[in-house]
Parts: C-alpha cells; sequence; structure tokens
C-alpha cells in the first residue's frame, strides 16, 4: 500500500468533468484506489463517490492505492491532482 497527500488545485476542485477524467483514468488500473477526504474514504474510481465527496479547490486529500501497479497508480493520481486535474 501507498499513499501521498495532495491538495487540490483546480479552481472547481473535484466537480464532474474533472471527477469523470480522474475516475475513468482510475479505473484503469486493477488496484484498490481510494481519496481520504475530512476522514471518509472514498471509491476513486467512482465518479458519484468522488462527486458526493464535495471536495473543493485546496482541500487536501490523501491518495490511497493498493494492490498490483500501485506505485504507478500513485504517481498518475498525484500528477493528475498537482495539474489541475486538465482545467
Amino acid at each position: 500500500m501507498v499513499s501521498k497527500q495532495v491538495t487540490v488545485v483546480n479552481a472547481q476542485g473535484f466537480h464532474m468533468r474533472p471527477a469523470g477524467v480522474f475516475a475513468g483514468e482510475m479505473g484503469k488500473f486493477p488496484c484498490d484506489i481510494n481519496i481520504i477526504f475530512n476522514g471518509k474514504s472514498v471509491n476513486a474510481k467512482s465518479l458519484m463517490n468522488i462527486i458526493a465527496a464535495c471536495i473543493k479547490c485546496g482541500s487536501e486529500i490523501e491518495i490511497v492505492c493498493d494492490g498490483e501497479q500501485e506505485e504507478e497508480a500513485l504517481a498518475k493520481a498525484v500528477e493528475m491532482v498537482e495539474s489541475g486535474l486538465g482545467e
């Protein structure tokens, strides 16, 4: 299991479009991927779970990957969040 704390930098946070892009990209990895936000764990492969978490700009999140290709999944997730999720 690997994890990293990151700050959401895009102005709108995880709204529909970036959450969909993020969930779709995470779905390509075979490992379990979760976002820890406000003490709750959210499945990072689920668009609806990410939207329901209400993750706003400036939020500190922890991305946790566990299983096959966990290092690659974490690197991709961190890269996406730190780059503003394409926005």
